[in-house]
C-alpha cells in the first residue's frame, strides 16, 4: 500500500504569499488544502500541482467550526492572512489576532505536527499602530496555545503581485509628482518566493521553533524604493516626501474609499524603520540567501514603461 503524502492547510493559501507557499509545498509533494474565504475565486491553485494535489476548500477565520473542518488531519498549518486596511468583517483584531490565535489552539487539540505564522517585522504590542499591535497579539496568541510555533516577521514584500512597487509604478504612469510620507523611513524588501521557501521549510520541520525576522540582502529608505521603481520603468517624475502630520490627515480621509492607497493607521506604521532587529534569527538560520529586489522587479514592473514590454527594443533602436 502506497504511503499517503503529508497534508498541508494554509489559511490564506490564495494571497499574495499564500500563494507562494502552496506553489513551494505542492513542488515538496505535499498534498494541499488551501483555505479561502471563497473557494470559487481561488481555482487558480488547483494547477500548482497534480490532479487533485492543490485544493480550495472555504474557511471562516473568524469561527471555531469552520476553522476546526479545514484543520482536520493536517500534518502542518500554516496562517497566512493579513489586511493592510479594515473592511466589513475584515477587522485588524479579528484577522491578525483571534484568527491565528484560534488556528493554532484547534491545531493544537487537533494533533497537528507544525504551525507557521506569516507575521510582520515591527509586530509590537506597543506599536501606535494597530495593524502592528494585533500582529503582535497573534503572536501571543499562536504561542500560548502552540509554544513550538515558527513565527516569521518579513519586512515589505515584493513579487509580481505585489501591493507596492506595482503601486507606485501604477502611479507614476499617470502622474508627474509621485507624493510619499516617511522618506526616510528604512525598509529590507524581501522577495515573496523567498519567504515562501522560509514557511515551507519550517512546515517540513526543517526550522527550529521560535521568531525569524525577513530582510533582502539591502536596506533603502522609502525614498530610495520609489526611485529605484522610477529608474525600472524608465520615468523621469518628482518625489514629494510630506511631513507625518499631513500623511495622517490624508489618511483619515482618503480611509473612506473601499480600497484606500494610505490610511491613518498606515502613516503610523511608516514612522517607524522596517529593518530586521540587530542580532534576531533570520534568512541565515534558515540556509536561504535572499535575493535582491533589483533583478526581479524589473521583470514585472516592465509593464509601467512608456512602450511597455517593447522599451528595450525602442531603447535599442534609439542608441
Amino acid at each position: 500500500m502506497t504511503e499517503q503524502a503529508p497534508l498541508v492547510t494554509i489559511v490564506g493559501g490564495s494571497g499574495f504569499i499564500g500563494r507562494y507557499i502552496a506553489q513551494n509545498m505542492a513542488r515538496r509533494g505535499w498534498r494541499v488544502r488551501v483555505a479561502v474565504r471563497r473557494p470559487n475565486e481561488a481555482m487558480f491553485v488547483k494547477p500548482y500541482g497534480v490532479v487533485g494535489q492543490v485544493e480550495p476548500v472555504q474557511c471562516n477565520v473568524r469561527d471555531d467550526a469552520s476553522m476546526a473542518r479545514v484543520i482536520a488531519g493536517a500534518d502542518a498549518v500554516i496562517y497566512s492572512v493579513g489586511v493592510l486596511f479594515e473592511s466589513g468583517a475584515n477587522r485588524f483584531a479579528a484577522v491578525q489576532a483571534e484568527g491565528p490565535a484560534r488556528a493554532a489552539r484547534l491545531a493544537r487539540e487537533a494533533g497537528v505536527g507544525r504551525f507557521v505564522l506569516i507575521s510582520a517585522i515591527g509586530a509590537d504590542a506597543d506599536s501606535p499602530s494597530e495593524y502592528a499591535r494585533t500582529k503582535a497579539a497573534g503572536e501571543a496568541g499562536v504561542l500560548a496555545a502552540f509554544p513550538e510555533a515558527v513565527i516569521l516577521r518579513p519586512s515589505v514584500v515584493f513579487g509580481q503581485e505585489d501591493g507596492f512597487f506595482n503601486r507606485f509604478a501604477a502611479m507614476a504612469r499617470l502622474s508627474p509628482v509621485v507624493p510619499i510620507v516617511g522618506g526616510a523611513t528604512r525598509f529590507q524588501p524581501v522577495w515573496v518566493q523567498d519567504v515562501a521557501d522560509a514557511a515551507a521549510k519550517a512546515a517540513a520541520g526543517e526550522a527550529a521553533p521560535g521568531a525569524y525576522e525577513l530582510g533582502g540582502p539591502r536596506i533603502y529608505t522609502f525614498r530610495d524604493l520609489v526611485s529605484l521603481t522610477l529608474r525600472v520603468i524608465r520615468r523621469r517624475r518628482l518625489i514629494l516626501d510630506l511631513p507625518f502630520f499631513i500623511g495622517r490627515i490624508q489618511g483619515k480621509l482618503l480611509s473612506i474609499l473601499p480600497n484606500p492607497p494610505l490610511t491613518e493607521d498606515q502613516v503610523r506604521l511608516l514612522e517607524s524603520d522596517n529593518v530586521v532587529s540587530p542580532g534576531a534569527r533570520g534568512f541565515e538560520a534558515l540556509g536561504i540567501e535572499p535575493k535582491a529586489a533589483e533583478g526581479i522587479i524589473e521583470t514585472y514592473l516592465y509593464a509601467c514603461r512608456p512602450y511597455g514590454q517593447y522599451s528595450r527594443l525602442t531603447e535599442n533602436r534609439e542608441a
